[in-house]
């Protein structure tokens, strides 16, 4: 048993410093702000696509995903994985390409505060503070419940203390984005998307080899109420079979609505080299996120049945979320080349959660550095204060956030749900609008991104505990609020200057033109 925690460890390691690795190769690359924000503009369509969907899918995919279908069966995991695959090929479709056009296009934009601005001509910044003020509230949630990814594999497993494994990951996370930046997170996320993928597969086949076969899955998954129903879901108080109303599938779907606000994913779109290369980068990250969601759901489902046979204990609550790593955990105990392999599931595991985290704290630290202190105060700083200033704030919001999940018994599925809904209701809107309607304004921006924000609270807090009707996932009424304030507000307040048009109208020429 020892042997195996050791191979466990070992693999684990030699992946940590490979990180680290690409971290400071990277490092030599950033010539300035631009460079560590954005990396020059010079990825390419693979690259692309993978680090945008690893960074997207987070500890989520491995963790959160998996602990809901075990728990409740197959409908909320599947109904949020259908809507998710949806959102992903229609945001490849409709905003990738433009948006890259059209960053480039307003004053060479950096961070997504900065297309806002420049987008609008807002010369007071205002849509650039209260964007990079949005970022930070939720990017801060986001990156802890990465953090916490990292303190459950290590607490659960080795029995380590989960703050002190928690912290450590956080360590090597910050390590890596501080040195290398964009081009390192990026680099990274397309190794790490290979790990994900290659512990998904051996995950399933080795859990349905224990598990006793398919059709023992299935049969044991029969045996609960709804559980494998798509308009029921298992009640794991009750022990009965709850209905999954039409609301409900399209509340969870919604999720889907959030990838257009996301600016952890806009920025790669924002990043790529070749823009006529995005419909390859569309197809890989569509093809992957699709297979990838289907075996995390499946797992779920087969970790049930192993506990059914009495190989996982079972586990509940936020516990569900491990279940991938005592899937693991029981590989290991097969010899010392298992034990190796599952070393890779999690360093998998790890892949996950660290793709989103260093995206998200570079998206966060140029909120501060770029466009709160160089955009909004005026703070004249040199090339290298701005990275400096970048690189302490990663470090800084790293702190706050290894605070925030501090709990270990807080839920990775929950966090990601509220900080998701965040985003793509204060920023998707403004993004869909400022790419495709020519007569919307600075102050409908403004007042939809506040509008859609302050509604995430409102409905999540006050609204959706009445229940029933208005116990729906809160992007979708947030969404939804956020575009009719937009609307309502430019119709309402002088339309755009002519530069702004015409500088629209050329992105669309350029949109349309083929090289």
């Amino acid at each position: 048993m020892l042997s195996a925690k050791v191979c466990i460890m070992l693999a684990i390691a030699v992946y940590l410093i490979a990180m680290l690795g690409v971290g400071i190769y990277c490092a030599k690359k950033n010539n300035n702000v631009d460079d560590f924000y954005l990396g020059g503009r010079k990825l390419g369509p693979f690259v692309t696509a993978m680090s945008a969907e690893a960074s997207d899918m987070s500890s989520w995919l491995l963790m959160g995903l998996p602990g809901v279908a075990y728990l409740t069966g197959v409908a909320d995991a599947a109904w949020t994985a259908i809507g998710l695959a949806i959102g992903t090929y229609f945001n490849w479709l409709i905003i990738a390409k433009r948006i890259r056009i059209y960053s480039h296009v307003a004053a060479n934009s950096i961070t997504v505060p900065d297309f806002f601005s420049r987008r609008y001509r807002d010369n007071k910044n205002i849509l650039m503070c209260i964007s990079a003020i949005v970022i930070i509230v939720f990017f801060i949630p986001y990156t802890a419940s990465g953090f916490a990814a990292c303190g459950k594999l290590f607490s659960s497993l080795f029995g380590v203390n989960y703050m002190a494994a928690m912290i450590i990951s956080a360590v090597v996370i910050v390590g890596y984005t501080v040195t290398g930046g964009f081009l390192a997170a990026s680099a990274t996320d397309l190794i790490q998307s290979i790990f994900m993928t290659i512990a998904l597969v051996i995950i399933l086949l080795f859990g349905v080899h224990v598990a006793g076969g398919w059709d023992t899955i299935i049969t044991n998954a029969q045996s609960l109420p709804g559980y494998l129903n798509m308009t029921e879901t298992f009640d794991v108080v009750t022990g009965s079979a709850e209905p999954y109303s039409l609301l409900t599938i399209i509340s969870v779907m919604a999720w889907g609505l959030g990838y257009c606000g996301m600016p952890h994913i806009l920025l790669r779109f924002m990043a790529i080299e070749d823009k006529e290369k995005l419909a390859l980068s569309r197809r890989v990250a569509t093809i992957w996120v699709v297979i990838s969601m289907a075996i995390a759901v499946t797992i779920g489902i087969v970790g049930y049945a192993m506990t059914k046979a009495g190989a996982v204990p079972f586990l509940e609550g936020s516990t569900s979320e491990t279940i991938i790593v005592r899937i693991a955990d029981l590989l290991s105990q097969q010899g010392i080349l298992a034990a190796l392999i599952a070393g890779v599931i999690l360093a998998g595991i790890l892949a996950a959660t660290m793709s989103t985290a260093d995206s998200q704290l570079l998206a966060a630290s140029s909120s501060v550095s770029q466009n709160l202190l160089r955009g909004f105060l005026k703070v004249n700083i040199s090339e290298k204060t701005a990275m400096l200033i970048a690189r302490i704030t990663v470090i800084v919001i790293s702190i706050i956030a290894i605070f925030l999940a501090r709990d270990p018994n807080s839920s990775v599925f929950g966090i990601v749900s509220f900080a998701w809904a965040g985003f793509g209701a204060s920023f998707g809107p403004v993004v869909v609008f400022a790419l495709f309607w020519k007569r919307s304004n600075k102050y409908g921006a403004l007042a939809g991104m506040i509008a859609g924000g302050v509604m995430v609270f409102v409905w999540k807090y006050l609204i959706a505990p009445l229940g029933g009707a208005f116990g729906i996932y809160e992007l979708l009424p947030a969404f939804l609020i956020s575009c009719a304030v937009n609307a309502i507000v430019s119709l309402a307040t002088p339309a755009p200057e002519k530069e702004i048009v015409e500088e629209f109208e050329e992105v669309q020429r350029l949109y349309r033109q083929k090289n």
